[in-house]
């Protein structure tokens, strides 16, 4: 492989810190053969809960956060039609949530520095058909909550927060997902809470939660898995056409473990952090910009822009010359309306959206997991210098 500052082996961008806790739980759900939903999933329930200041009865777990934003989107009672206006900066599961539940996905820019929705556009978005809102919060730095929640307010909207990565992020001292009526959360592979697969809601209301958890396995009736338990056998009954969303144990095992580490795991991402603040100063790249004393930002995503002009090389190459030193990067995210599909069904374009369209299409993300090595970030931070020296 190319460069100077190559290392011997592959670094993988966003490997999960498994430790040996996770693994013995999976293999106690092995031995006890239970392996869907069961109590595992209720553990984890109640340890989320916790976390987050919550009653139990206000949490869901499912099987990944995509399946938390589309049940949101039908327990908040949205129907075929009603806009639902989100970030053009996201995966593409924020909007085909939106989708998939019928309603229409309408975009608003985000604010150049802070890569999150920027009120001011999604007040310019609004129409007589709005009805909902998907606040994303982006890399997990916490959205102007105060400002979309008073624009709810006045115009009688549904907020649904998209924490994928922000599980541990505080805005103004409260956590990310209880300021909207339901708030997502993300345990996939590269999550700071890793699953591999996995999601959870917290609704408002108790009583939408418990319909998101009879959505989320066929629609039967609650506490439907108990039907195998050693209470002996209870009979279920289908109560609405539901989905196929349910979390198993063992997700459940391994989320119970990695959530008791969620903050050693946030505090070893917010050392490396500043040190790739420190070490890329002085590089001709724009850093991530400074977090607001009122927040805590959950480290979940180091995103640098890369401007041709500015630093003589393109994104694209910067991305080929860190694979080359055997770096893992990613690209979080090309602009939704970058993308086919969309330009082909709602005809967005990008140049509508000039902040998320420069962003998308100079932002690299840098390895940031816990699981590097002090040898990893500084292999990382040398490739990075090697490039652009």
């Amino acid at each position: 492989m190319g460069g100077s500052s190559s290392r011997s082996n592959f670094l993988v961008f966003g490997a999960p810190a498994i430790e040996q806790a996770e693994i013995d739980e999976v293999l106690d759900s092995l031995h006890a053969g239970w392996l869907g939903s069961g109590p595992k999933v209720a553990a984890f329930e109640r340890a989320f809960a916790d976390f987050k200041g919550v009653d139990e009865s206000q949490v869901a777990g499912v099987h990944s956060c995509t399946a938390a934003l589309h049940l949101s989107l039908l327990a908040a009672g949205l129907t075929p039609g009603d806009e639902v206006i989100t970030t053009p900066l996201t995966f593409c599961a924020t909007v085909n949530a939106i989708i998939h539940a019928g309603c229409t996905p309408v975009l608003a820019d985000v604010d150049p520095d802070t890569m999150n929705l920027d009120p001011d556009a999604v007040r310019k978005a609004l129409t007589p058909r709005t009805r909902g809102m998907v606040p994303v919060h982006f890399a997990g730095r916490p959205c102007e909550m105060d400002a979309l929640c008073d624009i709810a307010a006045q115009h009688d909207l549904i907020i649904i927060e998209d924490c994928a990565h922000a599980i541990e992020s505080l805005y103004k001292g409260r956590p990310t997902g209880l300021f909207g009526d339901f708030g997502c959360f993300s345990f996939y592979v590269t999550k700071n809470v890793a699953c591999g697969e996995g999601g959870m809601v917290i609704a408002k209301d108790p009583e939408r939660a418990a319909r998101i958890k009879t959505l989320a396995l066929h629609g039967l009736s609650k506490d439907a898995w108990r039907r195998y338990s050693d209470a002996g056998h209870q009979h279920y009954f289908v109560m609405e056409c539901g989905f196929k969303y349910n979390m198993m144990d063992l997700q459940a095992a391994i989320g119970i473990h990695q959530l008791e580490r969620v903050m050693t795991n946030w505090k070893r991402r917010q050392d490396i952090w500043e040190r790739y603040n420190t070490s890329f100063g002085n590089l001709p790249i724009t850093l991530p910009a400074p977090t607001a004393p009122e927040m805590r930002h959950a480290y979940h995503l180091y995103t640098v822009l890369v401007d041709e002009q500015r630093a003589g090389i393109s994104r694209d190459a910067f991305l080929d010359a860190m694979v080359q030193r055997n770096i893992g990067v990613g690209v979080h995210y090309l602009s939704l309306p970058e993308h086919p599909y969309y330009q082909e069904r709602f005809g967005w374009k990008a140049e509508d959206y000039p902040n998320a369209m420069r962003i998308g299409r100079q932002t690299v993300s840098l390895p940031l997991s816990p699981k590097l090595t002090d040898q990893d970030v500084e292999d990382v931070i040398a490739a990075g210098q090697d490039i652009f020296n």
